[in-house]
């Protein structure tokens, strides 16, 4: 990769590459992985090529196949006598770094720094090798404000941080509406104000900021505070779906180890099938885990509102990861990235089959 384009990478994506966290966020950053093993279901039966397999997730509704998963032991179950040990992230970055160094082998991840972690190993370090959630985020405002959609231009709106997947998605819609705001200072027609998500309801209350395009549970928590919902950005998407969580896996490991992948891919789809058929029963074990680890549950009013905006799926909707790239490109954060073979979904597609599920696309840019 050409230096000019991996200085713009560690610039756009690098060190905003993941979805700002709190137990009240969606996929989250922050500075420190909690290395925590935080299993309690036995590995029990056979074991697979590997004694154990590292798997790192965010505590966050967009990764709750993830907590569902470890919360309900469904992970542990199909991968029977290998150990399922789970480490919590609070930072993109720091998720692809214990994967780069071998400290997680399978994690949870949001699509810009899935994108980073590709571009930046030249394509060598992980592989983008099934789905897990879609949608989940909202443009919110202050209803004594702003009232349609032109109201935003002259508008402070917060993001959370400069270049994730939100801030992307942002500048790329005040684009389409034909105004102006420089990328890296937020300025224009429109201010985008950066903002750790465990700000922004203070800074709304605070009347800093007039909304927020933010995922959720944060934009749920806003409209808690009073804040109304403008736009879900799942209406900008043909049929309503766009990626916030994918899975990934070090091509290292999975050269390794395809029983254990191909098990916890099976794990990952028969979660989110326990999860769409037990809506209310899905969200309390997800909010039971929140608390467990981060001591504190979601409130009704939060959390019921953000499970409804998320979709847990299996297909890794390729196609929109591609779109955020390009959206990344337009923006002038990102050079455009070479993205050919970040995705092997060629078991995902032999789970889905046994399970008599559709096989999902790669939208041309899986292993050839």
């Amino acid at each position: 990769m050409p230096a000019k384009s991996s200085a713009l990478l560690r610039r756009g994506l690098a060190v905003a590459a993941a979805l700002p966290l709190l137990t009240l966020a969606a996929c989250g950053y922050g500075s420190d992985s909690e290395d925590e093993d935080t299993s309690k279901v036995a590995a029990k039966g056979e074991k697979l090529s590997a004694d154990t397999v590292r798997i790192g997730y965010f505590p966050n509704l967009t990764h709750a196949t993830a907590l569902v998963g470890d919360q309900e032991g469904l992970l542990q179950k199909e991968l029977g006598g290998t150990k399922a040990s789970y480490s919590q992230f609070n930072a993109g970055p720091s998720e692809i770094e214990a994967l780069n160094s071998g400290s997680i082998d399978i994690g949870w991840i949001g699509p810009s720094p899935a994108i980073n972690g590709y571009t930046t190993t030249d394509g060598k370090g992980l592989r983008i090798i099934g789905g897990s959630a879609s949608g989940g985020v909202k443009l919110v405002v202050n209803p004594k404000k702003i009232t349609s959609l032109k109201d935003v231009k002259g508008k402070k709106i917060a993001t959370p941080q400069l270049g994730n997947t939100q801030d992307v998605a942002f500048l790329n819609w005040i684009a389409e509406q034909g105004w102006k705001v420089d990328a890296q200072s937020g300025k224009g027609d429109v201010s985008v104000v950066r903002t750790d998500n465990k700000i922004t309801p203070d800074a709304y209350k605070s009347g800093s900021v007039d909304g927020a395009w933010v995922p959720e549970p944060t934009a749920s928590k806003l409209v808690a505070e009073g804040a109304k919902v403008l736009l879900d950005e799942a209406d900008l998407w043909p049929d309503k779906k766009f990626v916030i969580t994918n899975i990934i896996v070090s091509q290292k490991f999975l050269k390794a180890h395809p029983d254990v992948v191909e098990a916890v891919l099976r794990g990952s789809v028969k979660t989110n099938k326990w999860i769409n058929a037990n809506p209310d029963e899905a969200k309390a074990a997800a909010n039971t885990k929140l608390k467990e680890l981060s001591g504190k549950e979601l409130p009704a009013e939060v959390i019921d509102p953000a499970w409804k905006s998320i979709q847990f799926t299996d297909d890794p909707l390729a196609s929109t990861l591609d779109a955020e790239a390009e959206h990344a490109v337009k923006a002038g954060l990102l050079e455009k990235p070479r993205l050919d073979g970040i995705y092997d979904l060629t078991t995902l597609n032999k789970v889905l089959k046994a399970e008599g599920a559709q096989a999902v696309d790669d939208a041309g840019l899986g292993v050839k």
